[in-house]
């Protein structure tokens, strides 16, 4: 998704979802139906843990997928090299800061792990400064990943004041 100023045709805001090696079809089905109704590109981090011609994953992507943009990489670090052009943000439990507490602008790469152990410590340990996390009652460990990445995504948009969607 990008948004432009219709006078200088400037780069304003963009978000990218990377989903690192999910795990369960009907997760990214939901999120790329999200990523087509706000125009984000999906990349999908491998190995995944299922086909991409699954019925289930078609099923919850319902008739969007022709409407999302979506590249597969064989890894992360493969990923990283490729991607040096916007800031990186990794949703974890472990973030030192509320993803609310962050000014969302220019292009992002919006990053969730798989659904049974979240992202590697290593990215972790790695970006501690770019982890965010979604506050929760004490207890929780986590969101489903489709709610956490439209609860993430939703607040950029929010914050850009919705480029380019019908509100």
């Amino acid at each position: 998704m990008l948004a432009e100023t219709k006078k200088d045709k400037t780069l304003l805001f963009s978000v990218d979802v990377v989903l690192v090696e999910p795990e369960i079809p009907q997760n990214t089905g939901n999120i790329a139906r999200t990523c087509a109704a706000l125009g984000c590109k999906l990349h999908l981090i491998g190995p995944l843990g299922f086909s991409l011609t699954t019925q289930r994953l078609r099923r919850a992507g319902v008739d969007y997928w022709n409407m999302v943009e979506v590249e597969r990489h064989p890894d992360m670090e493969t990923f990283l090299k490729t991607h040096t052009d916007g800031v990186f943000y990794f949703f974890t439990q472990k973030g030192l800061r509320g993803y609310h507490e962050v000014e969302f602008r220019g292009r992002n790469y919006f990053v969730f792990g798989k659904e049974s152990t979240g992202l590697p410590e290593e990215l972790i340990a790695r970006y501690p400064d770019y982890c965010l996390r979604i506050p929760m009652r004490q207890g929780m460990r986590s969101l489903n990943v489709s709610t956490a990445a439209a609860l993430a995504l939703y607040e950029a948009f929010r914050q850009n004041r919705f480029p380019d969607l019908h509100i």
